[in-house]
């Protein structure tokens, strides 16, 4: 599968995608055209079966500086002339008013990330402010570069965190935390992150993007990709249920329905003490109640 864009320049080796947000003169910041593009490859990557994992990195010496300011009219891509309504977001959204006008170009993005059946890691290689640092929420694993700066600075704009971060962050680092990046605006280096549990680790900047990669590949390698596609959706779904009677349904039936698919071949190569041959993929495989 082709991956030609304007503002990302993407590479697969070894099963595994590498993603970097292309505009290294304007410190790669973010635009509604990289917006269209993130999305339209978070969805086409569900059905390329080249691609395990995914890691998602920035051109240069920043991650993403956040929003482009420099764009004339409104700067997020928003039409001013509209009085949208909570109604309108909710029964219509595809509608093309809605989601070129109105409809927060971040938190398309990472709807899409949200959505995506492959592994996703952020290796955040230096600045990621705003849409910069929200965007990567929504990713399984964030790395950092031990030179990267974060920041969560709307307030100092006069506008809201976006992206869908009001539902990612606080689950990460917690409310009372997430409240004060947010209040705060500042920014935050690479030590205060990894202790408040935002990244997973810490690596130096000539190192990090190895090192992300090595660690997407460990998640694909040996595995089955519906096997892994399921447990990415029942972590990010089931950890905001309600109740785990709802965990209890979904993951009865994923145990069914890979017990009899590459289940079958795990377990027998399992017993024979030998590397297991999965075939099953989830671009064509995934059991019928996905996406539930």
């Amino acid at each position: 599968m082709s991956y030609r864009y304007q503002t990302l320049a993407v590479s697969i080796e070894a099963r595994v995608m590498t993603v970097r947000l292309n505009r290294p003169d304007k410190l790669n910041a973010f635009t509604v055209e990289m917006a269209n593009e993130l999305v339209d490859l978070f969805t086409r990557v569900n059905d390329d079966d080249e691609a395990g994992a995914v890691v998602v990195t920035g051109e240069g010496r920043a991650f993403c500086a956040g929003m482009d300011l420099s764009r004339e009219g409104n700067v997020f891509g928003l039409d001013e002339s509209l009085e949208p309504t909570l109604r309108d977001l909710r029964e219509r959204p595809e509608d093309p008013a809605i989601l070129n006008g109105v409809r927060d170009t971040g938190g398309r993005v990472t709807l899409a990330i949200h959505a995506c059946r492959k592994p996703v890691i952020a290796a955040i290689n230096g600045a990621a402010v705003g849409i910069g640092a929200t965007m990567t929420l929504a990713m399984d694993i964030r790395l950092a570069a031990d030179t990267a700066k974060i920041g969560f600075v709307f307030g100092k704009l006069g506008i809201v965190p976006e992206a869908c971060s009001s539902f990612f962050l606080p689950r990460l680092v917690g409310l009372q935390r997430a409240l004060d990046w947010v209040y705060s605006a500042r920014i935050l280096g690479a030590q205060e992150v990894l202790d408040a549990g935002l990244v997973l680790a810490v690596h130096p900047a000539a190192d990090l993007l190895a090192q992300a990669q090595r660690l997407a590949a460990s998640y694909v390698h040996e595995r089955s990709p519906v096997s892994v596609a399921l447990m990415r959706q029942m972590m990010l779904r089931n950890s905001a249920a309600d109740s785990p009677l709802q965990a209890h349904q979904v993951d009865s039936l994923a145990m069914f329905y890979t017990s009899r698919g590459d289940g079958h071949e795990g377990v027998r190569a399992f017993l024979e003490k030998r590397p297991a041959k999965f075939t099953a993929r989830a671009s064509t495989d995934m059991p019928p109640f996905y996406p539930w």
